[in-house]
């Protein structure tokens, strides 16, 4: 068993663009000829994504401000957004000129790719501007009307998921970290973002090299690379209360953190990737502090990083 009694636990699913039963079938015999156990794995259709809204909270960070929340309510740093477009952040938002993404397709009348395209020339224009990690502004030209659009990319983005065509097959898998430690299961088993570049016998260089056999419509791409896996042990915690509706309680990773003494509050919160205190009084992500971490190892962190805040 894991040192400290924990196990290495994620969360993997097979993305749109490959969900098929030969990427199934691969996918689930790579795991398990890796010594990765699956304890429950499923299916989820694109209307229940949709509905669900798990795709928006998966990638939190970028979808609270493009479908969560409204303008009004994000931290829209001033200085710098009339420093980029030379008016007043307050006075935009007074006049109704500033919109998530949703809102402005819907305003539009445009399609996420029609939006996704319109936000692409922005960005070539040099009309947008980050304002953090996973936070862009964009300004757009509506008949001589300025207006505002934060992650305009994100609806195409979430549209491969939510189409009436979009599935995806999902696995709860588990392994102990003698085994592998977990920044072998990411890089090894599922494989770097970029799959021309992944090593040979991972997930994503597979799919890469047989694409065609395998049934996949297109070339896998850093975009579409066939297969999503846990970041870390936390990370896997944070998508299995999202996607599997899991309780601390009774989550292999979820139970150690509420035994070593941090309260649901915190780890709800910690689950969406806020930024956070590091040890050095630095702030960033937690989703960044814990990464690659074995179980123990995570556990132990969230611990020193729980006492900061």
């Amino acid at each position: 068993m894991t040192e400290g009694g924990c196990k290495n636990a994620a969360f993997v699913f097979v993305k749109p663009h490959a969900n098929n039963e030969n990427v199934q079938k691969l996918v689930k015999e790579t795991l398990i000829a890796k010594g990765v156990e699956i304890m429950a794995e499923g299916d989820y259709s694109g209307q229940e994504i949709d509905k669900g809204l798990f795709i928006d909270k998966h990638y939190y960070a970028i979808a609270s401000k493009a479908t969560l929340k409204q303008p009004a309510e994000l931290n829209v740093p001033v200085e710098k957004f009339s420093g980029k477009f030379e008016e007043d952040w307050a006075t935009v938002l007074e006049e109704g000129r500033a919109y998530n993404a949703k809102g402005y397709a819907a305003h539009r009348n445009w399609t996420p790719d029609e939006l996704d395209a319109e936000n692409f020339k922005t960005k070539k224009n040099g009309k947008i501007e980050k304002f953090g990690g996973g936070f862009y502004c964009a300004q757009f030209d509506n008949e001589g009307v300025k207006e505002y659009v934060f992650n305009g990319f994100f609806m195409a983005m979430r549209n491969k998921f939510t189409n009436d065509a979009a599935t995806i097959h999902w696995y709860s898998v588990q392994w102990d970290a003698e085994t592998f430690p977990w920044e072998d299961f990411r890089g090894k088993v599922l494989g770097p973002t970029d799959p021309a570049e992944a090593p040979e016998g991972s997930l994503r260089r597979s799919l890469f090299d047989s694409w065609k056999d395998l049934g996949l419509s297109a070339e896998p791409n850093t975009g579409d690379n066939g297969v999503h896996a846990s970041a870390s042990p936390f990370e896997g915690l944070a998508e299995r209360l999202n996607w599997l509706k899991a309780t601390l309680a009774d989550d292999v990773f979820g139970s150690k953190l509420l035994e070593a003494g941090l309260t649901e509050a915190m780890i709800n919160d910690w689950s969406v990737d806020p930024q956070v205190t590091y040890e050095d009084g630095s702030k960033g992500s937690i989703f960044d502090a814990l990464e690659d971490m074995n179980a123990a190892d995570c556990l132990a962190k969230c611990k020193a990083l729980a006492a900061k805040q």
